[in-house]
């Protein structure tokens, strides 16, 4: 327009870099294009003007978390006329009336993170990385403790489910990892370790925790059951972790584990590449942290138990078998997340793996063979109808072996070989090997020989020979001194 005030319109046109066309346009109608457009009239009549005021928003009043899908099915359900197009329609009524009627909603308030005022613990599942241990699946938890100025976290398989015991040790794991305490701990609402506990249970929980804090100096905090968010600087940090642990194993090709000690170091070493990344940040925040103390606290539960007449005693659901010896004896037994040591007095007596009851709520057993084997081979029919005969074996050849021995021999005597078997592998120490030599045989279609395998895998401890060693006189050491010393003088 500042061009045609000196020139034609043609010229000022294409002085513009515009067509002819518009140029002349411009002149009759200088306004803009978005001062031209007229507002748009609905193109038909509101399908919600009938329903909307009167049956929708009486709806969204009383029950302001309705979803609107549900509204919509309503409304056909009330009124089949109604075209199934206007789903749309109401969704975008109902977000517009929420917008302007709806009710106030939880606001959430970013903090601001200090170095070492805080450290937080939660636990994460991770049965969707599909996680195996000698081809069985490894049914865990994962524990995690971050600081959330650093950066800095901490993770530790757990096998049960979550429970005091492992916030316990994750908790100080962590801890002594980082080389000091935050002056406070968050975790969240704890419902899950206090789940099916009574009140004097929940009572010494709560307790027990209070002191583990006091321990290391922390002030114990909990963010409000369901409300996820206040423990979000850990929350959120899970599946970043996940996703780390995830890349991990692509890149290994396989989720199967030899065993649950080469599945914790690769936890480690995923978690330690992370923290290597923020390496300057955490030793900054290191010194603003609480110095450890001497000792590390308590870590597990103490419960008394008597070992009954079959062997062994029933703790949570599950019957651990110890030595046949402690028959009638009180033990002290402490309940580790993974395994329980049992204790005599002060006297440590041995290390069980931990048992969890099943998924059903029934009994399960931890049964090591060798604890029972002298009494089996005394009664050897008892293994027919044992509760606990699946896990008295300790590998499934043996298991193998048992059917295909119960198959083609009459019930006395396959027991009666089977027990044989195991009292082979624990007299001789050739558990595998053995396990390997009968899988061989069933292969082949032939029955183990009991007599052959005790010869192959070692001499009978009967038939060695017995050695004597005599008793030298000391005349003859006398006269070894006496003939060390003429060497001398000569």
């Amino acid at each position: 327009m500042k061009l045609r005030q000196s020139h034609p319109i043609e010229v000022a046109a294409a002085k513009a870099d515009i067509s002819r066309a518009t140029g002349y346009r411009m002149t009759l109608d200088p306004r803009p294009p978005s001062q031209k457009a007229q507002p748009r009239e609905r193109r038909r009549p509101d399908p919600l003007e009938a329903i909307f005021d009167s049956e929708v928003v009486p709806l969204l009043k009383e029950a302001p978390g309705l979803r609107p899908v549900a509204i919509f099915d309503e409304m056909l359900r009330r009124h089949p006329e109604l075209s199934p197009g206007i789903r749309r329609t109401l969704e975008r009524r109902i977000q517009s009336w929420r917008a302007l009627h709806g009710a106030e909603q939880d606001v959430i308030f970013r903090q601001v993170h200090e170095p070492g005022r805080m450290g937080l613990s939660d636990f994460t599942d991770l049965a969707g990385l599909g996680i195996t241990v000698a081809g069985q699946t490894l049914s865990h938890l994962l524990y995690h403790f971050r600081l959330p100025w650093s950066g800095f976290e901490h993770a530790h398989v757990i096998l049960g489910g979550e429970s005091f015991v492992a916030l316990a040790e994750g908790l100080q794991n962590a801890l002594w990892s980082a080389g000091g305490a935050p002056h406070q701990h968050r975790t969240d609402s704890l419902s899950a370790a206090f789940r099916n506990l009574d009140v004097d249970a929940k009572a010494d929980l709560t307790t027990r925790y209070d002191a583990l804090c006091a321990h290391y100096l922390m002030v114990p905090t909990r963010n409000n059951r369901g409300e996820a968010h206040e423990n979000g600087a850990i929350e959120s940090a899970h599946g970043h972790l996940k996703a780390a642990i995830r890349d991990a194993l692509l890149m290994r090709g396989t989720a199967d584990f030899a065993d649950l000690a080469g599945y914790r170091a690769f936890v480690d070493e995923v978690v330690g590449r992370r923290n290597a990344a923020r390496a300057k940040r955490i030793a900054a925040e290191r010194a603003y942290l609480n110095a450890l103390p001497a000792n590390r606290t308590d870590a597990f539960e103490e419960v008394i138990v008597t070992v009954s007449s079959t062997g062994g005693f029933t703790l949570r659901k599950v019957f651990y078998t110890v030595p046949s010896r402690l028959i009638g004896h009180r033990l002290r037994v402490r309940l580790f997340d993974d395994r329980l040591e049992v204790f005599m007095g002060g006297t440590h007596l041995t290390t069980l793996p931990r048992g969890r009851a099943r998924s059903d709520g029934r009994h399960d057993q931890v049964v090591n063979y060798r604890h029972v084997i002298h009494a089996l081979r005394k009664k050897p029919m008892a293994l027919k109808n044992l509760i606990y005969r699946d896990k008295l074996f300790p590998l499934p050849a043996y298991r193998h072996a048992f059917e295909a021995l119960s198959a083609q021999l009459p019930e006395k005597l396959a027991c009666k070989v089977t027990v044989e078997l195991l009292a082979i592998a624990h007299d001789r120490g050739c558990e595998r090997a053995l396990a390997e030599e009968l899988e061989k045989a069933l292969e082949r279609g032939v029955l183990p020989d009991p007599v052959a395998l005790r010869i192959l895998f070692a001499p009978d401890p009967a038939q060695l020979p017995t050695i004597s060693v005599l008793p030298v006189s000391l005349d003859s050491y006398d006269a070894l001194v006496e003939g060390t010393c003429m060497g001398e003088t000569a």
